[in-house]
């Protein structure tokens, strides 16, 4: 048996270049190293989706790439929604596979969740971003891609 799962990953949307028990791992990994065993949920969702989500919870009439949604206590880090149709297009841009466009958006979307915010913190975020990007052995960082 393996260790107890403490992230949840949907997929609504998918693809056959995925492989799902890969990204459920990812996620594991991620709420054990970076939330200290703190489970979260992953959504991995359409364009559309995404759209809607952004519109209704956060007033924003547009698709993006990821969604932060922190959770209401220290217990549950909170729910993240990630477009597949933006993962793909940007993995196609930038050179890497769809899974590690995924895997950078599931770990950028879980340092909002613990509170990081890369348009206020004076490049924190950019900089744990990049750690842990580097540590888990993943292509440059969203908010390096974003600078240049």
């Amino acid at each position: 048996m393996g260790e107890a799962e403490s992230a949840t990953v949907i997929f609504r949307k998918s693809s056959r270049q995925l492989q799902r028990r890969r990204l459920r791992d990812f996620a594991n990994e991620l709420a054990r190293q970076l939330g200290n065993g703190r489970p979260f949920t992953c959504l991995l969702t359409s364009d559309r989706e995404i759209q809607e989500l952004n519109r209704r919870f956060l007033g924003r009439d547009y698709p993006t790439d990821v969604l932060a949604f922190p959770g209401d206590d220290d217990q549950y880090l909170g729910d993240l929604a990630i477009s597949l149709d933006r993962a793909r297009e940007q993995a196609v841009a930038l050179g890497h596979s769809l899974e590690d466009e995924i895997k950078i958006l599931m770990l950028h979307g879980l340092l909002h969740l613990l509170g990081m915010d890369h348009e206020t913190d004076r490049g924190q975020m950019a900089r744990a971003e990049k750690r842990w990007r580097q540590r888990l052995g993943l292509p440059s960082s969203l908010i390096e891609r974003r600078r240049r």
